[in-house]
């Protein structure tokens, strides 16, 4: 009987034991979500208490951190470790250098001989680029528009908005997702500008402070005033009217009006006249005329006037006189 009592005690101690060793190795406190950039460090912190043996760190099922009270087992050069002390319990740090994308997933933290865990979720984001179709856009004066603004390569994709660096009388704008394509998002600008200035499309991350933006030129050209507008269209369009005259007037040749036909006259106009009459005083043959003085003297025949018409081409009348 008292040696059954005594059996019965060792058992306890042990346990007690057990329960004791158990309890001084222990996780307080497990890692926490993290978001970071593709490129950059993520760091997760696991609070265990005094007493443990072996500390294992595990990323998506795999283990690829595994630490000792003396020194860390380090399997993979971007996964390392540090470890601090706090309120009396030991805290181990993993860091994870140059993160890549496919390092997104689940994160654990355990103890060797226990069935305790801490875990946390690491996210991954990729910072893309921004494209707008030209480094500077002409528009004009008081004329809506419209400028696209396009973020591609982003995981997920970013929060676009807008800064107006330049006057205008109204402004708004849509952002929405590249239809077929999760990494990418498009935003639309609708402006009506009055002058010149800049335009930034802003590029925001989710879950991060994190931005990017691209700025481009605005340059306004006025709108031509009314009257001048109107002054240009009636100059072009008598321009026109007056080449269009004078290519007619050199296919079709000048009209004279003062012009007469050398053709014959019909019958039903007349016989032509002839080309050429010379009308003569006839002289008096066999009559002597008596001798005048200088007053009464009259001219003879040979000082008679003699008048030729001739008729030359019936673009011109010719009048000769002949004394």
């Amino acid at each position: 009987m008292e040696g059954s009592c005594k059996g019965i005690l060792a058992v306890l101690v042990v346990l007690a034991g057990l329960a004791a060793s158990a309890s001084s190795n222990q996780i307080i406190e497990g890692p926490k979500n993290a978001t970071v950039l593709v490129g950059l460090e993520a760091r997760f912190n696991c609070t265990i208490s005094q007493g443990w043996k072996l500390i294992m760190w595990a990323l998506n099922g795999t283990v690829v951190l595994s630490i000792t009270p003396k020194e860390p087992i380090i399997t993979n050069d971007r996964f390392t470790s540090a470890s601090y002390e706090e309120d009396g319990n030991f805290i181990s740090e993993m860091i994870i250098h140059d993160v890549q994308f496919s390092d997104a997933g689940h994160i654990k933290c355990s103890l060797q001989s226990s069935d305790q865990d801490g875990s946390a979720f690491l996210s991954v984001q990729v910072v893309g680029k921004l494209f707008i179709p030209s480094s500077g856009l002409e528009v004009t004066e008081d004329k809506p528009c419209n400028v696209t603004c396009q973020a591609a390569g982003w995981t997920p994709p970013p929060d676009l908005s807008w800064k107006i660096g330049a006057p205008v009388s109204h402004s708004s704008y849509f952002s929405i997702p590249e239809p077929g394509d999760p990494q990418s998002a498009v935003s639309v600008l609708s402006l009506t500008p009055q002058g010149n200035g800049t335009l930034t499309c802003v590029a925001s991350m989710k879950g991060l402070l994190v931005q990017k933006s691209l700025t481009v030129n605005l340059t306004v050209v006025p709108l031509p005033s009314e009257s001048s507008y109107h002054n240009e269209v009636r100059k072009s369009a008598n321009a026109r009217t007056n080449k269009e005259a004078f290519e007619t007037k050199l296919k079709n040749g000048f009209k004279n009006y003062g012009y007469i036909s050398d053709e014959p006259r019909t019958a039903e106009t007349g016989s032509p006249p002839p080309r050429s009459y010379e009308a003569r005083v006839p002289q008096q043959r066999g009559i002597s005329q008596p001798r005048q003085g200088p007053r009464d003297s009259q001219p003879g025949p040979a000082s008679q006037p003699q008048v030729h018409f001739h008729t030359v081409s019936p673009r011109k009348v010719k009048n000769e006189t002949l004394v």
